[in-house]
């Protein structure tokens, strides 16, 4: 039993899923949430990257195997696919339930997220549109927050443009390690059809993008702590990139540029809570 849970726990992308928990905690409490409302947030957010992430590994256990992934519990057997599939079934399903503790609009919007996630698995992840999924799930996760809110405005469109941008930026980052064992596999997506460099390219614009809205959306001038993050963002993700390869997962995958978007998305989401300016 306590080894079905560990392979289910590493199936599910922990890493990944533990930071975009934990920003949508840090996002809901900027906002002004009571505790119950950012533990309603959390919650919410973690089923639906538990249920993302256990789909992606029972969808893709096959390809998994085939490329020699260790590092995937479905595809060396360590957790069965269906039992892997029936526990981002019932994630899946408590997602909506979960948000329905804030209020119906906020949870369509969590719904919406997680569709469009789920989407990504299958079948939008070997077309040409692979990057937008990564969009509008992560625009619709800004939007939750606020929306989750009693009596709360419509969110910003600078807020939900840059979510969307730090997304888009993330698949093409996420991406970069696996292009050849991709390839292998048939799956062609945006970033594959850019190649190494385009991928690197589009994914540090849309990160600088998404610092820069971030940064300059809201009313008001600049602060100092903004004009350091988009600093950041231009020279984060090229040092990870390129100089950080050594840096590699179970499996001999790097993770530098994993981590670079992960680190750009705290900066973004520090800025904000300490600004004050997210609502």
């Amino acid at each position: 039993m306590s080894s079905t849970v560990l392979g289910l726990v590493r199936a599910s992308h922990p890493e990944p899923a533990a930071a975009v928990t934990t920003v949508a905690a840090l996002l809901a409490w900027g906002a002004g949430h009571r505790p119950a409302g950012v533990l309603a947030v959390a919650l919410t957010v973690a089923a639906s990257q538990l249920a993302v992430g256990w789909a992606n590994d029972a969808l893709d256990a096959d390809r998994d195997a085939t490329v020699g992934r260790t590092d995937k519990p479905v595809a060396t057997g360590a957790v069965s696919r269906r039992g892997t599939a029936l526990a981002a079934a019932v994630a899946a399903l408590a997602t909506p339930v979960l948000a329905l503790a804030t209020n119906p609009t906020a949870a369509l919007c969590a719904t919406l997220g997680l569709v469009s996630a789920l989407l990504y698995d299958w079948p939008l992840k070997s077309t040409p549109v692979s990057v937008l999924p990564y969009a509008v799930s992560f625009g619709s996760l800004p939007a939750f927050v606020v929306l989750a809110l009693p009596g709360a405005p419509a969110p910003p469109v600078w807020l939900v443009a840059a979510a969307a941008c730090l997304g888009a930026g993330a698949h093409f980052a996420n991406v970069l390690p696996d292009l050849a064992d991709d390839a292998r596999t048939g799956v062609r997506g945006l970033p594959h059809r850019l190649g190494p460099t385009g991928s690197r390219a589009a994914a540090a614009g849309l990160l600088l993008a998404a610092t820069a809205t971030l940064v300059l959306g809201p009313p008001g001038r600049p602060s100092g702590a903004g004009v350091a993050a988009v600093a950041a963002a231009v020279v984060v993700p090229p040092l990870s990139w390129y100089g950080g390869r050594a840096t590699a997962r179970a499996g001999g995958r790097p993770v530098a540029a994993f981590r670079a978007v992960m680190l750009i998305a705290l900066i973004d989401v520090v800025l904000l809570v300490t600004s004050g300016r997210l609502v």
